[in-house]
């Protein structure tokens, strides 16, 4: 008989327990983060500038090619004694325009990253103040749930919000 009572005590407080957390953590809600980053003006602008950069790059290594091209073009047409004596120049300048095309590419990745990096902070931070203002306990990508009930999609919102308070340097 104690043994039941027990039980059933353990069980009361658990129920007490489980409601407890349950109200704590009552208002849900969830976002689109790669929808919020594809239309945060920032972004898009940031895409801009780093495509713009990227096309001129793509003209200076154009460039650099051509010379490259027609110096092995007049090397081609010399002696072959006169071919050895160029071909360490030829080497030179291929190992500089290989460097060049390194260089830039890892200054477009680093840009790209520090870009990333910048509006994931927006986000969370308009997210973190969206959460403490309207009272949500927790907001969730919603691409890691499996259901959600329709209401709880604040997508437009966080977007909403982020390009308001975009201003275009």
């Amino acid at each position: 008989m104690r043994k039941v009572v027990a039980v059933l005590a353990l069980g009361i407080v658990s129920v007490f327990a489980f409601a407890g957390f349950a109200q704590a953590a009552d208002k849900f809600a969830a976002v689109d983060l790669i929808r919020v980053a594809s239309e945060y003006n920032k972004f898009k602008d940031y895409n801009k500038l780093l495509d713009d950069k990227a096309k001129a790059y793509e003209g200076d290594i154009d460039k650099k090619i051509s010379e490259f091209k027609a110096l092995q073009d007049k090397v081609s047409l010399l002696s072959d004694k006169e071919k050895e004596t160029k071909r360490s120049e030829l080497e030179t300048k291929y190992k500089a325009l290989e460097d060049f095309k390194n260089e830039k590419e890892n200054e477009l990745r680093k840009k790209d990253f520090d870009n990333r990096k910048e509006v994931a902070e927006d986000i969370r931070g308009v997210i973190k103040q969206f959460a403490e203002k309207d009272g949500f306990t927790f907001i969730f990508d919603d691409r890691m749930l499996a259901y959600q009930p329709k209401g709880v999609e604040i997508t437009d919102k966080i977007i909403e919000i982020l390009n308001k308070g975009y201003v275009k340097k």
